[in-house]
């Protein structure tokens, strides 16, 4: 047999090898995807974000005031602290400014979403793009490889040693107080698990007999990383990038909470209408209740899916 005929063989092979990866990977989706159709908790979940996805983008279109104007001020200051209740032209009632409660809570959404959204993507990219170059060091770098995956993991583990929120918090009143700074200090708590995940992900398909076949088959040590290890090592992440979406808006409306949200207050977003509402809570506690319960749904939904995916994927619960 010649040399390209061998070459020719071998390079068929590894062809062979990467299809068979790849449909067992598709194959592993289509069989999550059946079982989530199926699970009562998914179900739930997505209802739930679906819900609050179309409340948050059709809300300040379907909102029956601005949530800004001072409409009903003056009715709200003769009352002498009695807040306005829910009444036919303000279905959640009157807030401390004669604002309307269902209009801010409606565009409020919005930007709860944008910034869940917005922090759960800082962290997913960064910490995929740590969690990729650590697990490819680890597993296919050799000595000098497993240094630098030693450095990367000790930097992550001082970040997760570091109660979230604190972290957050410290990184939000040194970059001063606007909702970008938001966005940045929750995605930076969630690059560590990010990382992690998809490190210990990566090690675990490292010894896989595929790739051990592709090492021995001589193919670049890039190419088993990113069209071989890397596309069976996302299930986890995207499971976990579910959930942190949960985490990133309950993270967020703490921050808003705390005063360290976005300057304008008369902006809505769920975490500062629970911050304005705390001053009045013995006298109008709906004003608290509304956005509170927003983010306690919103946040089970997310968590609900994200725990029905887990369950899909998960190879000890597929029959």
């Amino acid at each position: 047999m010649t040399t390209s005929t061998k070459a020719a063989k071998i390079e068929r092979l590894a062809e062979l090898t990467a299809q068979n990866e790849t449909s067992s990977g598709a194959s592993l989706w289509r069989e999550a995807f059946r079982r989530l159709k199926t699970s009562k908790m998914a179900i739930i979940g997505g209802v739930v974000i679906a819900a609050f996805i179309v409340m948050a983008v059709v809300g300040p279109w379907v909102a029956p005031h601005s949530p800004k104007a001072l409409t009903w001020k003056d009715e709200v200051f003769l009352n002498r602290g009695e807040f306005v209740g829910p009444r036919g032209e303000n279905w959640f009632g009157l807030d401390h400014l004669g604002r309307d409660m269902f209009s801010r809570f409606l565009v409020g959404a919005r930007q709860t979403l944008l910034v869940g959204v917005v922090s759960m993507l800082i962290g997913l990219i960064i910490g995929a793009v740590i969690g990729v170059v650590s697990g490819a060091a680890a597993t296919l770098g050799g000595a000098a490889g497993r240094r630098v995956d030693t450095v990367v993991m000790r930097i992550t583990d001082i970040m997760l040693a570091l109660p979230s929120l604190l972290l957050a918090a410290s990184i939000a009143a040194v970059m001063g107080q606007s909702l970008t700074t938001v966005m940045i200090a929750v995605g930076v708590v969630q690059i560590p698990i990010f990382a992690r995940l998809l490190r210990g992900s990566m090690l675990a398909q490292g010894s896989k007999d595929y790739v051990l076949a592709a090492k021995s088959l001589g193919i670049r040590k890039r190419r088993i990383v990113v069209t071989q290890i890397l596309p069976n090592s996302l299930s986890p992440v995207i499971v976990q990038a579910t959930l942190s979406l949960a985490t990133a808006i309950i993270e967020a409306a703490a921050l808003s909470y705390l005063g360290l949200g976005n300057p304008d207050p008369s902006v809505p977003e769920w975490g500062v209408m629970l911050s304005q509402a705390q001053r009045f809570f013995d006298n109008a506690p709906m004003m608290a209740v509304y956005p509170a319960v927003g983010i306690i749904i919103t946040a089970l939904g997310f968590t609900l899916l994200g725990e029905a995916m887990r369950e899909a994927l998960d190879p000890k619960l597929r029959g």
